[in-house]
């Protein structure tokens, strides 16, 4: 059983950054996609960002060139840079990861990492 541990939330005011990462207990070299998901206030759950194995990313509209998903297979661990944010970020966001190895293939869950955005 991975465990995927998610670091870097924090307060910041609207404008601001902050970088996410999710650690997995095990290595990534096999992962199918890894991504960051966020939950709001009103309970609304939406995915954020996704990365392949092969390094692809989607993003959903609304942080389309203000975050940017990355990866780093030494480390074990999957950023989300995020810049410019607003109100709207605010969220627990979590990371979700996915791997070759698991059959059948689930879906593997962080705890959460809380993002608040006020002034």
């Amino acid at each position: 059983q991975v465990q995927l541990v998610e670091s870097g939330g924090g307060s910041v005011q609207p404008g601001g950054s902050l970088r996410l990462s999710c650690t997995a207990s095990k290595s990534i070299a096999s992962f199918i996609t890894m991504g960051w998901y966020r939950r709001d206030a009103t309970n609304q759950r939406e995915w954020v960002a996704v990365i392949t194995h092969g390094g692809q990313t989607k993003y959903i509209d609304a942080v389309k060139g203000r975050f940017t998903i990355s990866r780093d297979t030494v480390k074990n661990t999957i950023y989300l840079q995020m810049n410019s944010l607003n109100p709207e970020g605010a969220a627990v966001y979590f990371c979700k990861a996915n791997f070759l190895e698991d059959v059948p293939i689930r879906d593997h869950w962080g705890q959460g990492t809380q993002v608040t955005v006020s002034s």
